[in-house]
């Protein structure tokens, strides 16, 4: 008899800006290997890597897929052709496709997945691995989509979340996408908080459906199956659907931030955080932008808090001393300035008293005393009660210990939102019936 073996499959950068979607093949790679019988040992998984690669599209998000096959051949040839069927390599995507047949995931894989979250990874490098690791692999393009798929295969889950996507016939693809705002504000009230992201109640703006070309409708993300399954029921569209997936994603855990950045690691496009004291009065730039420094470990970073995403106003409210810990990605040198953190969350964890020097208060009047002039003093103009020196106020903050992060709008796929805060989804039911898994029927 012969024994089932367990395959890990990983691709990324099948899409393009002017169309298709690495989950749409997965879709329909589940699609081809249920009708096989083939076994599933996991939700697929869509891991979003660093946000600030310069030439991602979209989320920079790969996929990998666990399963138990009798044919391990034949299934990769199959999926070699779905692979270069649904890669939009005609407008610049690069698609890389890896096969390692094992049980467990070696820790290399790991380590490769970790710091692929934050670090820029040069497709040589996945390359290398790849040959070192006698893994099979295909690619087309440049083979940039290597990093994601080992990095996808690698993927270890300290938390996740779900998301469940809803795909369009191929008639469909590129046209405007049509949804009733109401209902999308309903469920997210409904699911509300087992689901996440759905909707902007400040602009009334609809943010579970992507704005290109590709074959995505929408997607709603949460925290188990059933949650998601239930907000489809609630979201209605004259526009008759293919069907749904549900993937399990690192989405929503803040991920990417993790990493500790310091003088050594600060690279361009690097992401990662860095927790230290605020060294300058922060500046507010035309357009509301603030820019200021952090002091940390002996060296000064500059910090960048734009206008759109809500938290400029905190930015602009530091004072020297304050400590925090911030979070974002690295934008290269220019002209004008150094290397500079684009920051995507504040946490101050300590509030400097924001003292002034001020004129003293006669205690008689209540009024604020005139100076006499340099090294004479102070005088009230009322009653002509005299002090010699200026008292020390304390200035109110207009700001607290906290965490605070952009506003719905700005948030990326890896923002952890705030009701997510202190929740880690170690382990989820997968349900082998495919419940997670639906084409509808013509």
């Amino acid at each position: 008899m012969v024994e089932k073996t367990v395959l890990n499959i990983g691709f990324d950068d099948t899409d393009s800006p002017k169309g298709m979607c690495t989950t749409f093949l997965a879709y329909k790679i589940v699609d081809l290997l249920q009708k096989q019988k083939i076994e599933f040992l996991d939700f697929p998984r869509l891991i979003r890597f660093n946000p600030n690669i310069p030439w991602k599209t979209r989320g920079n998000g790969a996929v990998s897929i666990r399963i138990k096959t009798k044919n391990p051949s034949k299934v990769k040839n199959q999926i070699k052709n779905l692979v270069s069927k649904y890669s939009d390599i005609k407008n610049g995507a690069n698609p890389g496709l890896v096969f390692f047949e094992s049980d467990t995931i070696p820790s290399e894989f790991t380590n490769f997945s970790n710091l692929a979250l934050w670090q820029l990874i040069n497709r040589n490098n996945a390359k290398r691995f790849a040959k070192q690791n006698d893994l099979e692999f295909f690619y087309q393009g440049n083979g940039q989509g290597l990093v994601g798929a080992i990095g996808a295969i690698g993927y270890d889950f300290q938390d996740h979340t779900l998301e469940l996507l809803s795909y369009r016939k191929r008639t469909k693809f590129g046209k405007e996408r049509k949804i009733s705002a109401e209902n999308v504000k309903i469920m997210q009230e409904k699911t509300f908080p087992n689901t996440f992201n759905s909707f902007d109640t400040k602009k009334g703006r609809i943010l579970i459906t992507p704005h290109g070309p590709d074959p995505v409708f929408y997607g709603v993300r949460g925290e188990n199956v059933n949650s998601l399954l239930y907000a489809t029921k609630i979201l209605k569209s004259d526009e008759k659907l293919d069907g749904y997936m549900i993937f399990k994603s690192n989405q929503g855990t803040g991920d990417h931030l993790k990493n500790e950045l310091n003088s050594e690691n600060l690279k361009p496009y690097s992401s990662g955080k860095i927790i230290g004291i605020v060294s300058n009065t922060p500046k507010i730039v035309k357009g509301g932008h603030v820019f200021f420094k952090i002091l940390s470990k002996n060296h000064e970073f500059w910090c960048a808090v734009y206008k759109p995403t809500g938290i400029s106003s905190v930015a602009s409210n530091l004072i020297k001393g304050d400590k925090i810990c911030v979070g974002g990605g690295v934008r290269k040198a220019s002209k004008h300035f150094p290397r500079i953190i684009n920051l995507e969350f504040i946490d101050v964890t300590h509030l400097e008293k924001d003292l002034l020097k001020s004129n003293p208060i006669c205690k008689k009047c209540n009024k604020k005393m005139k100076s006499k002039g340099q090294y004479q003093g102070f005088q009230c103009i009322r009653c002509g009660k005299k002090a010699s020196k200026k008292i020390t106020v304390e200035i109110p903050r207009k700001i607290k210990k906290q965490l605070y992060i952009p506003e719905i709008s700005a948030h990326r796929h890896l923002t952890r939102p705030l009701q997510r805060i202190g929740i880690s989804n170690k382990t989820s039911k997968f349900d082998k019936s495919l419940s997670w898994f639906c084409v509808y029927s013509n």
